[in-house]
């Protein structure tokens, strides 16, 4: 192998690489097809103004037949047909779906699960991402794809893998067991280490050799869960050694050629904040559904998640639908202009293009009734018409690639400690961390206040908010550094049940919540799980009464104030929000789930206290964020209304897409979108 410099492309040299254009394509699947469709194929694709396609991500069988008897001829012959045309290739590594003689060769390759059942091949996935001989075959193909393709001009990015932990994010194989304790020896290196991390006192459960130790397999009853939450971060970790393997290759080869991986909306076998540090760029496959009202505000949280773990970098809108999907139990259609607002709803939160699965819509298979660019019926459709009108827009936006998105309000996400949270024996089976999230994003988002998301060892001192929906693992340091936050003069929001776990998933003795308690100024008495459907009443300080569920508490203050009170059950009278001046700032503190109105009503208290304003004001429905550039600024409007609707402006303004200059008035069609720029003053009242 000819040895190369081996060295991390930068993350300036990616975008300007990659982002010359705003992107446009989508998953092709040529190998799906006759040669003599290809020449259509690319015309099409012209026409369309697709200038970046994802090429071979499960063509493993046709890369490889049979067991190192490669064909690359197809191969060779569609990269240079797509260069010929001046469009360029994500090319995928093809690892994602291994071919059927390697489960003939190595049934042991094949994944388990918890309760000992094999899965076969007959779908996807269906790997074992610990086991020897699929990592021993997957190596071997992406060593001869980067051999043979690594000067090819139509190469532009690597797709290692796809859709990582989709079907199979866990194999309780023996082999995944041996891994398992490797892990194990290595974060612990002793087996009293281990014992005391875990708890093993408890149901005797000590254990006094590694072999000893398994996954976390079915069992009579409640697995330990600190035994638990290590077997989440070896999954990951495990799946992740996968992605760095093909990872190492790739960068020995093409150290010019970046790297990427289609991450999945809040998806939780995967801490992405470990994921997105080890790749070049991060990309997203996002789906909403157009049977929810609220598809694009969920869209919208997970577009602002990518941003974020790509510390506010451009990221990649990888995989979205053109209209309907083939895999939820009632697969509606995207309505006229849809497709076109929810694209371009992620640009203006910081894609730098649009890509679909996928080009062509599959005659046969698992997702032939998936839509596609090229539907079934062919062009003379109204899904084409709007293929082919949004690839001419995007081709007029190119000027937005160096702006990015400023926000100064955060949101802390941990994936560790939402594996903890939901394990079982909590008060509560019903509390889930992505609705704890979802309360406290959506009133900013209906509010137009740009969110980021950060980690618990994230830079804080940029924002003026930090919000923490729930973090009940808490690491001693995270609590220091959130507690010098607030004391320079920082606001912070904890929510219920935060701070009540140590890394191992030990309760913080001291009272709860014992690592927030001085900084909060309360202490915790009682955790009161409440059942489904029961409501009970909060009143604010101001006189404002809301409903509250899911949870409450008996707690007592210890400096701060109560902001609301509970007004039913034996806790009526005791604090349901309070609010404690900690140093130059200030915490507060929910102990139980708002009702919408009631959220709407502490985030407005907390932004308004804290200075924190709107990008822009408008109508209920119509979305604003803005992109900035220096000196530039363009204002993105959105109407997710299926009604028309006016948008008062603050200034005269050039709308990008239309081309107009608008006076005073900016008119949304039903599903309209409007980029608008100043035409000689700021149009923005803050950002």
């Amino acid at each position: 192998m000819e040895h190369i410099p081996h060295y991390r492309l930068s993350r300036e040299a990616v975008y300007t690489r990659l982002f010359e254009h705003m992107t446009y394509g989508g998953d092709y699947y040529p190998e799906q097809w006759p040669e003599e469709v290809w020449q259509e194929d690319v015309r099409l694709m012209r026409e369309a103004g697709v200038n970046l396609v994802s090429l071979g991500i499960f063509a493993w069988a046709r890369l490889e037949p049979q067991p190192g008897q490669y064909d690359f001829d197809w191969l060779d012959r569609i990269m240079d047909l797509l260069h010929a045309y001046d469009i360029r290739v994500n090319l995928a590594t093809a690892t994602a779906s291994p071919p059927p003689w390697l489960a003939k060769h190595h049934p042991e390759s094949l994944p388990v699960t918890h309760d000992g059942t094999r899965l076969w091949p007959g779908s996807r996935q269906h790997y074992c991402p610990s086991n020897q001989a699929y990592r021993t075959a997957a190596q071997a193909l992406v060593q001869r794809l980067a051999e043979r393709y690594r000067h090819h001009p139509a190469l532009v990015l690597w797709h290692v893998g796809n859709e990582y932990g989709c079907h199979v994010s866990a194999c309780y194989c023996d082999e995944s067991a041996a891994a398992f304790r490797r892990w194990l020896q290595q974060r612990y290196t002793t087996l009293d280490a281990l014992n005391r991390a875990w708890g093993t006192a408890f149901w005797s459960q000590q254990y006094g050799d590694w072999e000893e130790i398994l996954p976390p397999r079915r069992t009579p009853t409640f697995s330990n869960p600190s035994q638990q939450l290590d077997w989440h971060r070896f999954c990951s970790d495990a799946l992740l050694e996968c992605f760095e393997m093909e990872c190492a290759i790739l960068r020995e080869y093409t150290p010019h050629i970046p790297i990427t991986t289609n991450f999945m909306h809040a998806f939780k076998p995967l801490n992405y904040w470990k994921w997105a540090a080890r790749e070049d760029l991060v990309a997203l496959d996002m789906y909403p559904d157009p049977a929810e009202a609220d598809a694009h505000v969920y869209a919208a949280l997970n577009y602002d998640l990518m941003r974020s773990l790509g510390q506010g970098r451009p990221w990649l809108l990888m995989e979205q639908a053109t209209s309907q999907v083939n895999w939820r139990p009632y697969n509606f259609v995207k309505q006229p202009g849809q497709m076109r607002l929810w694209s371009h709803q992620a640009i203006a939160r910081g894609s730098q293009g649009v890509m679909f699965f996928q080009w062509r819509q599959s005659c046969a298979g698992a997702e032939k009734f998936h839509s596609a660019m090229v539907p079934h019926v062919g062009t003379n459709s109204r899904i084409w018409r709007e293929v082919v009108a949004l690839g001419q827009e995007l081709r007029r936006l190119d000027i937005l690639l160096p702006s990015r998105i400023q926000a100064k309000v955060a949101i802390m996400w941990d994936w560790e400690s939402w594996w903890a949270l939901e394990l079982e024996g909590k008060p509560s089976c019903s509390l889930r961390q992505i609705d704890q999230v979802r309360a406290f994003y959506e009133p900013l988002f209906a509010r137009n206040i740009t969110v980021d998301f950060v980690p618990p060892d994230g830079d804080l001192q940029s924002y003026r908010v930090v919000l923490i929906p729930n973090l009940y693992l808490v690491r001693e340091t995270t609590a220091q550094r959130l507690a010098d936050y607030v004391a320079g003069g920082g606001t912070v929001v904890i929510g219920f049940f935060s701070g009540i776990v140590d890394e191992h998933d030990h309760v913080w003795l001291g009272g709860y919540p014992a690592p927030f308690r001085r900084m909060l100024g309360v202490r915790i008495e009682e955790f009161i799980a409440l059942p489904p459907q029961q409501h009970i009443g909060i009143i604010t300080d101001d006189g404002n009464s809301y409903n509250a569920m899911l949870w409450s508490e008996v707690l007592e203050l210890e400096g701060a104030i109560a902001l609301a009170q509970y007004t039913t059950g034996f806790y009526a009278g005791y604090p349901a929000v309070t609010q404690n001046r900690f140093g130059q700032g200030i915490a507060y503190y929910l102990s139980t789930q708002l009702e919408a109105a009631g959220m709407s009503w502490l985030v407005q208290h907390v932004c308004d206290y804290a200075g924190v304003q709107p990008v822009y004001s408008t109508p209920p429905g119509v979305e604003a964020i803005v992109r900035q550039d220096g000196q530039r600024t363009w204002l993105y409007l959105l109407n997710h209304r299926a009604t028309s609707i006016d948008v008062a402006l603050n200034a005269p303004a050039d709308d990008l897409l239309s081309g107009q200059r608008l006076a005073t008035i900016c008119h949304l069609e039903p599903y309209g979108v409007a980029i608008l720029t100043p035409s000689h003053s700021s149009l923005t009242d803050s950002f």
